[in-house]
């Protein structure tokens, strides 16, 4: 063998690639960032869960507030405003002077700690109030 064939590189043709050592690299740097995009994916997830609960605890607050306003009966009041709310939210109704405030509170749910309380709240001008 000649000095040529032992330690010299071959020629190699254009656009053929190269044998290296980083081969399977990209399947190790797959396996790393697939689990943090899951999470990350999961995450955003849950905050989009998180702002739909806090929008339907407004709008269920408004629904109430209206219907306060109204002079409807506590129990219409309380069902018009469960009638818009998340599942399983604690509705609260008082009667401040003229105004009447409606609070609905809402647990998203979430794993471990990451459950979060929403709320959302309305006040309306009692309608027998104006003149």
């Amino acid at each position: 063998m000649s000095s040529s064939e032992r330690g010299a590189p071959r020629p190699r043709a254009r656009g053929v690639p190269t044998r290296t050592r980083d081969a399977g690299f990209a399947t190790a740097e797959t396996a790393v960032v697939l689990p943090v995009l899951v999470v990350v994916v999961a995450a955003l997830i849950w905050g989009l869960m998180a702002a739909c609960a806090r929008i339907e605890c407004l709008d269920a607050a408004r629904a109430g507030a209206r219907a306060a306003a109204r002079s409807e009966t506590p129990s219409e009041v309380i069902s018009a405003a469960r009638g818009a709310a998340p599942r399983d939210a604690h509705v609260a109704v008082a009667r401040e002077g003229d105004l009447v405030r409606v609070r609905v509170e809402a647990q998203v749910p979430g794993v471990a700690r990451l459950t979060v309380r929403v709320d959302g709240e309305a006040v309306a001008l009692a309608e027998e109030t104006v003149r």
